[in-house]
């Protein structure tokens, strides 16, 4: 169960990197992710105060979400710094590389994943897991390479170690998950994450973009943009879910969930008109035959 769970969220996922692309395109960056992560906190909302005020009619529709102690609030603000680090640094390089480029690169982020829960969580993989795992990474890394072709150069653009930094950085908060949903409610980690970010992000907006806001790019509105916060909140209650069954392993639920590139790759071959289609058509059946195997392995 909990890898269709994941099936469903890596294919959100692909939709929210549409949106994304689609919102960061000649945009400004902070204030793009600033209204994306406020239509987040405010979907949350609704249910953090009613779990407090109708605790009874939320838990019937098992959308309660019960009150922090101080040590979860704290591991919730930690969680919620690793990933609005990422997004920042992700969103940037998004902006600047094409969308056929930055998905396959996000993807690797299994492979640090899996060397992780190999280590801190001592996860054992059954042979149909191994092999989908290395299909899947060494196809990863042959997408990957396709940007020499159009003149990306992945050691010297800083939009590429941007986008490594960040996919490092989600790798730290895959397994932070992994351990934060074995002691916190599910819901908490998702609602109060949310909020946390916006806290953090309200400063960075107010202090380093608003005042040199003539000076940079300037934003544009666009209905992509708060599409970019639901499809978050919808991607995550379905990974979170995932990650809640006890028996769920991360290193195999990041690889399934990161196979969204998918989505994202068919939206750049045809609607932005991206390079390479063909070399990367080839990569990505293998990036699907990975993801099977490591499905069947699951179940």
């Amino acid at each position: 169960m909990w890898a269709l769970l994941g099936i469903i969220a890596a294919v959100l996922l692909g939709f929210y990197d549409v949106f994304k692309k689609t919102s960061l395109n000649n945009n400004a960056v902070i204030p793009v992710l600033l209204i994306s992560i406020s239509t987040s906190a405010f979907i949350y909302l609704p249910f953090i105060i009613g779990s407090e005020l109708q605790p009874d009619a939320f838990k019937s529709i098992n959308l309660y979400i019960p009150t922090l102690t101080a040590h979860e609030h704290l591991l919730v603000f930690i969680k919620a710094v690793i990933v609005l680090s990422s997004w920042i640094l992700a969103f940037f390089a998004i902006k600047h590389l094409p969308l056929t480029i930055v998905t396959p690169i996000r993807a690797t982020g299994p492979l640090w994943t899996l060397v992780g829960a190999l280590i801190i969580f001592a996860e054992h993989l059954n042979g149909f897991q191994w092999i989908g795992i290395i299909v899947t990474l060494v196809f990863f890394y042959l997408f990957s390479t396709t940007g020499k072709l159009e003149g990306i150069h992945f050691r010297s653009n800083k939009w590429v170690l941007l986008i490594i930094l960040a996919t490092l950085l989600g790798s730290a908060s895959g397994l932070y998950d992994k351990y934060i949903v074995s002691t916190t409610n599910r819901l908490i980690v998702q609602a109060w994450s949310g909020i946390y970010q916006l806290l953090l992000m309200l400063p960075i907006f107010l202090i380093l973009w608003y005042p040199n806001r003539k000076k940079n790019t300037p934003f544009k509105w666009r209905w992509s943009i708060p599409l970019i916060g639901i499809f978050l909140v919808l991607t995550d209650f379905f990974y979170f879910y995932a990650l809640s069954y006890p028996e769920a392993l991360i290193s195999i639920l990041s690889g399934i969930r990161r196979s969204g590139v998918i989505i994202s790759f068919i939206f750049g071959a045809i609607f932005l008109h991206e390079n390479n289609i063909r070399r990367k058509s080839i990569f990505l059946i293998g990036i699907l035959a990975g993801v099977l195997l490591m499905v069947l392995g699951s179940n």
